[in-house]
């Protein structure tokens, strides 16, 4: 159907009526508090990161940032809120692994196309760890001396957990003979592994570096692809031969889709500044955390990469929900 010159010409007039308010409404956002949901407990590496940002973002955008705990089911009842919440700037998600894995192995009640990648906050390598008086010299000690016998126990902290894609790597790339001990939690498996229930597990290096320094807790390798800040006498997995063991505890910004680029570029800007704050970067790093911030671009290419590599792990071990 022809439109007829006057009816095109008041079509086009309400398009760029339209995308100019909307340009003037990114351009004055925001105008009230900004809400981070943080889908875990208080506490943790994903929580600790995702206060960091609010902070900095608060000052660089003039507004305050409030953080909102909301844990349960593996982190999908925070990414629900988020994934339902309105596009306009005021509510992001302090996203993690399971924002890229949980619909891989789960049933969730969202789309992955819901949320959007807006920014990268930074990571806490993960630490295999196994009990200080265990016999194990390093990561390969460990696996090898899991090829004999019965194998060796491994805790994780559930499904889809972060430790459990560890395992799922070192089971089928390198043909260690460990058997899942299922948790509920990151600190009840680091429970299990210092009374000595289990063999070994991998967590993020806030939460095992005390133990560590305080010799409750063999180090055998950190699985990401540098040396830890607080701790660089660790080798990585990489240096000590597993060249495909590289994943950590991360967090990011993500938002409801929709929202509009300008505040995406903006809240991007933003976190990225906090992560460069000096202040930032040294309390983040005597936890054992890594500040990344970086660009939006750099952060949907990241996730793209995660989805792509966390994707063949689901399929080659068969990890589903039980």
């Amino acid at each position: 159907m022809t439109l007829a010159p006057s009816r095109r010409r008041a079509l086009l007039v309400a398009l760029s009526t339209g995308l100019l308010a909307a340009g003037a409404s990114a351009q004055q956002w925001p105008t009230k508090p900004i809400h981070f949901v943080v889908p875990f407990s208080a506490g943790g590496a994903n929580d600790l990161m995702g206060r960091a940002a609010a902070d900095g973002v608060s000052t660089a955008l003039g507004q305050p940032v409030v953080v909102d705990n909301k844990p349960g089911a593996g982190a999908m009842l925070g990414t629900d809120v988020v994934a339902k919440s309105a596009p306009d700037g005021y509510t992001f998600l302090i996203s993690a692994a399971g924002v890229v894995s949980n619909s891989m192995i789960r049933k969730v009640p969202y789309k992955d196309s819901d949320l959007v990648p807006v920014a990268m906050i930074g990571l806490a390598p993960s630490v295999i760890v196994a009990p200080a008086n265990s016999p194990y010299k390093d990561l390969n000690d460990f696996v090898n001396k899991s090829k004999q016998g019965q194998g060796l126990h491994f805790a994780t902290a559930g499904t889809g957990s972060t430790p459990h894609f560890v395992e799922g790597l070192l089971e089928k790339n390198y043909g260690a003979k460990l058997d899942v001990v299922p948790y509920k939690s990151g600190s009840e498996s680091i429970t299990a592994v210092l009374s000595g229930q289990v063999d070994a597990t991998s967590e993020a290096s806030i939460v095992v570096l005390p133990y560590i320094k305080a010799g409750k807790l063999k180090a055998l390798a950190t699985t990401w692809t540098q040396r830890i800040s607080a701790y660089p006498e660790l080798p990585t997995a990489v240096e000590l031969g597993f060249k495909d063991i590289r994943i950590a505890h991360w967090a990011g910004v993500h938002a409801p889709a929709g929202t509009p680029p300008a505040i995406l570029d903006r809240m991007a800007e933003a976190v990225d500044k906090a992560m460069k704050d000096p202040a930032t970067v040294q309390r983040l790093k005597g936890m054992g955390i890594e500040p990344i911030g970086g660009t939006r671009a750099s952060f949907v290419k990241f996730v793209d990469e995660e989805r792509d590599r966390l994707g063949a792990v689901v399929k080659a071990t068969g990890m589903k929900e039980e």
